[in-house]
């Protein structure tokens, strides 16, 4: 009696939270895989006019804009819409991304400098040098696999290119030295629990095998999804045929050979469906505030067992001419280095906080500051004695004590400065003026003509449906609990089925034969 109440049970936690949840497991399925190949999809592209109006461009918010430089006569700024050319008041944009290859994805770009009069963009794709002649971007070749550019910099007479395993540099801007950075002082070789789960969610973990096996359990997901709700709509089509006094057998048939395959691929792969939802419920608030700054061991023979100890940690750079040093931003932390790069990197004693999506503005500010940037605020930093304070209020920084929110009160997304002007960008809000005096210092708002020429691309999108912000006009703040309540329904489809099986359909097979 028990047994066939825990069975009933069963049943109901399979069906009803499995035909509420089958629709966004396909969505979840269908972007994951999209996500797992940015490169391969980097040339597609969706109309912002397609999207949710919080997805609309709207005073050069949603991280447009992350940072500029001046030239001669004129200024560019660039970020993810690519980059565009301005006079010195910011009035009118001309297009200065011919070059970049199809696809907003493609020039998203993280920096540019100036070298030797020529100018280099660092983008999330590859490194790029801007031809004169051909007023277009040409790709360098750089002797790295991984050609995501964290940023640049100019260090005397070289060129100073990051990425986010190595640093590169060079004296001609044509020819790349690779430096794996020293280790740091008191160096364990341990990984963020967030790298992790996240390359373990997109199977990067165990390589392109990994992310192939992945791409597979998302068309099992799809084909769960459609399975299960066939087999919920097919006695409602066989009672509708019998009505009309028409034959079953074919849809009978179907029926069986449905559940058949809903069974065993649901059986095979229950394990894996249910791991893979573990690791990405954690990647998104509330979960992801609790595993955000913990470090973990590396497991050996995957993807981050590197014998590099900056494997995928490095974001900024800034060359302290005046200390003959570096400064380096990390997924860690930030670190001194020594001129030459032969002594293990220090990490600074006292530094300003910087969210887990890294650090978006590492600008000098005067002689011995920084303004650093990030999800977490903005902050005023003198490496030199470690005093750091909030920019806005300038009151000192003290670091809370526990669990913390991932995102502050002011999410900074870039910052761009022309003349003695100077604006700083927060992801929702878009372009605030620092000290402005009246609206006519406003930065002018964002023309039509790049509003058009910046759409979405498909990787982006993708995240948006992964992540259930694409519903945030719907339901609000609300849409943070998206993730984490669609993985434990999935979770209790995914272990009430695998139960159902073992207890049901596995005796009836044994049966058979």
């Amino acid at each position: 009696m028990a047994r066939k109440k825990l069975i009933k049970t069963f049943k109901k936690l399979h069906k009803w939270p499995a035909i509420i949840i089958a629709f966004i497991a396909i969505l979840f399925a269908a972007s994951g895989i999209v996500m797992n190949h940015r490169q391969l999809f980097s040339g597609v592209d969706v109309s912002r006019n397609l999207l949710p109006k919080n997805y609309h461009y709207n005073n050069w918010n949603l991280a447009a804009v992350r940072g500029s430089i001046q030239l001669d006569d004129s200024l560019l700024m660039y970020g993810n819409i690519g980059v565009w050319k301005s006079d010195d008041d910011l009035k009118s944009f001309e297009d200065f991304n011919r070059g970049f290859p199809k696809g907003i994805d493609n020039r998203k770009i993280y920096s540019i400098v100036s070298f030797n009069d020529v100018l280099y963009a660092g983008t999330h794709l590859g490194l790029y040098k801007r031809n004169t002649t051909e007023n277009s971007w040409q790709k360098l070749e750089i002797t790295v696999e991984k050609e995501r550019i964290a940023d640049l910099e100019i260090k005397d007479d070289k060129l100073l290119v990051l990425t986010r395993h190595y640093l590169l540099e060079s004296t001609n801007g044509k020819n790349f030295k690779k430096i794996q950075l020293p280790e740091p002082v008191n160096y364990q070789r341990k990984t963020g629990l967030f790298n992790t789960f996240w390359e373990l969610h997109s199977g990067e973990l165990f390589g392109l095998a990994g992310k192939l096996f992945v791409d597979l359990l998302g068309l099992v997901t799809i084909l769960l999804s459609v399975t299960g709700l066939l087999h919920f709509f097919f006695p409602k089509w066989i009672k509708r045929r019998k009505r009309i006094a028409k034959s079953t057998t074919s849809l009978v048939n179907s029926k069986k050979k449905n559940l058949h395959w809903h069974n065993v691929v649901g059986y095979v792969f229950a394990i894996f469906l249910l791991i893979n939802t573990f690791s990405g419920m954690h990647l998104r608030p509330p979960l992801l505030i609790a595993i955000a700054n913990k470090q973990v061991g590396i497991i050996p023979g995957t993807h981050l067992d590197s014998p590099n100890p900056w494997f995928d940690k490095l974001r900024r750079i800034h060359w302290d001419d005046a200390n003959r040093r570096y400064i380096f931003s990390t997924a860690d932390g930030f670190f001194f280095a020594d001129e030459n790069l032969s002594e293990k990197l220090i990490p600074a004693p006292s530094q300003p906080p910087v969210s887990v999506m890294g650090c978006n503005v590492l600008e000098p500010i005067g002689e011995n500051y920084l303004m650093v940037g990030s999800f977490s605020g903005m902050f005023v930093w003198n490496p030199q004695n470690g005093m750091v304070a909030d920019f806005f209020t300038g009151q000192p920084y003290h670091a809370p004590q526990g669990m913390v929110r991932p995102i502050g009160a002011n999410t900074v997304a870039g910052f761009v400065q022309s003349g003695d002007k100077s604006w700083w960008f927060d992801y929702s809000s878009g372009a605030i003026q620092l000290n402005a005096q009246n609206e006519k210092s406003a930065l002018t708002a964002m023309p039509e003509e790049i509003r058009k020429a910046s759409p979405m691309s498909l990787w982006n999108v993708s995240l948006e449906v992964h992540t259930g912000r694409i519903f945030e006009h719907l339901v609000g703040s609300f849409y943070i609990l998206f993730v984490p309540l669609a993985g434990i329904c999935l979770m209790l489809v995914l272990i009430s089925g695998f139960f159902l099986w073992w207890m049901v359909f596995r005796k009836k097979q044994k049966k058979k034969s």
